[in-house]
């Protein structure tokens, strides 16, 4: 059964740093794709950052660039966001999920992000 965890949101004031990580399970983690989503309130899910399988290529979305970092350990089966110099509007659930969509079944719990002072 394929199951994503999320792990590490929270409450930080404007400017702060957080860092998210990910549990993956039931795949083989280490060829695969991965990517971190966010829902803000009342709006629609958007994708956020994406890692290839060996980490070599990310990707991000232009509202994060040079704010989020995503990484992988593939020994651990685990993908992280580094959010920093956090805003406001950064606030929302956020969730990992794979890189290509075969994933989109399988949504985790997510974690909460509140950016407030």
């Amino acid at each position: 059964q394929v199951q994503f965890v999320e792990s590490g949101g929270g409450l930080v004031q404007p400017g702060g740093s957080l860092r998210l990580s990910c549990a993956a399970s039931g795949f083989a983690f280490r060829t695969k794709a991965m990517s971190w989503h966010r829902q803000p309130p009342g709006k629609e899910r958007e994708m956020v950052a994406a890692i290839t399988s060996d980490g070599g290529i990310t990707n991000y979305a232009d509202s994060v660039k040079g704010r989020f970092t995503i990484s992988r350990d593939n020994a651990q089966n685990t993908v992280f966001l580094q959010m920093n110099n956090l805003k406001p509007e950064d606030t929302a659930v956020y969730y990992c999920n794979s890189g290509g969509s075969w994933g989109r079944p399988y949504w985790g719990q997510g974690t909460q992000v509140t950016v407030s002072s």
